[in-house]
């Protein structure tokens, strides 16, 4: 990853930061894309090689065309778009939940990497390639009790994952996706706190570090992972685990 370009959303904290870490460790120059500004300013200081934090609402197209533009003007080149941005928010039974905040889910959740993939895919295309990853969810595929917000906005970002695929993959870019199973990160603080559905009895020491999808994700940028392309990876799957190197 020496060089390349990699902007990352919802990179404050969890996954994302994880993976900005990891990135910058190997060499890259990182992105880091969220609406806490002040973390990821933190964060960008720390993790230096040039690391860059741009304060932005992924539910707000101006706001992430605004950042992919940014990125080019100061490096030239997107090399990596990853959508990591999510919510869980509201956790409630569909009949229960708050209007207003089931739509603000769907449009960070799903919107969101609209806007993420329609503000960097033109701007891959005129360079010749690039890699767009979306951080998907087991909960995309499996409805769960009092996620109908978070399950609808998963499903609907792994189609279109897929369709970027479909109108893409012959322009020279690699899309795909990674579900990376339950992770120790904040959304599982909230998640047990709420004690809805099956997810939210698990013990802690269940979910995966959030350094293991982060180097899913450095892994999935090589072409090592081109066999999957248009795909939806799982690192539930012990053999995906064993070719990213984190089991033997």
């Amino acid at each position: 990853m020496n060089g390349k370009v990699i902007a990352i959303t919802g990179a404050s904290r969890g996954i994302g930061a994880a993976a900005a870490r990891l990135f910058a460790a190997q060499g890259a120059r990182v992105a880091l894309i969220a609406r806490s500004g002040h973390d990821i300013a933190a964060l960008a200081e720390e993790i230096g090689n040039g690391a860059m934090a741009l304060t932005c609402d992924v539910a707000d197209w101006v706001s992430v065309q605004a950042a992919a533009e940014t990125v080019m003007a100061r490096c030239g080149r997107l090399d990596v778009w990853i959508g990591n941005a999510g919510v869980i928010d509201p956790i409630a039974r569909l009949t229960e939940a708050d209007p207003a905040e089931w739509a603000r889910s769907i449009q960070i959740n799903l919107t969101g990497v609209f806007n993420g993939m329609r503000a960097a895919i033109p701007l891959m295309k005129r360079q010749g390639g690039g890699t767009v990853i979306t951080v998907s969810s087991g909960a995309a595929h499996n409805p769960l009790e009092g996620w109908s917000a978070y399950c609808a906005g998963k499903a609907g970002a792994a189609m279109l994952t897929r369709s970027a695929h479909l109108e893409e993959a012959s322009n020279g870019l690699r899309v795909m996706g990674l579900s990376p199973g339950t992770v120790a990160t904040e959304m599982q603080v909230k998640i047990k706190a709420s004690g809805i559905n099956p997810v939210s009895q698990l013990d802690p020491s269940v979910h995966i570090p959030a350094e293991w999808p982060a180097r899913a994700l450095h892994w999935m940028c090589s072409p090592d992972a081109d066999e999957f392309l248009g795909q939806e990876i799982s690192l539930r799957d012990e053999a995906i685990r064993r070719r990213v190197g984190l089991i033997a």
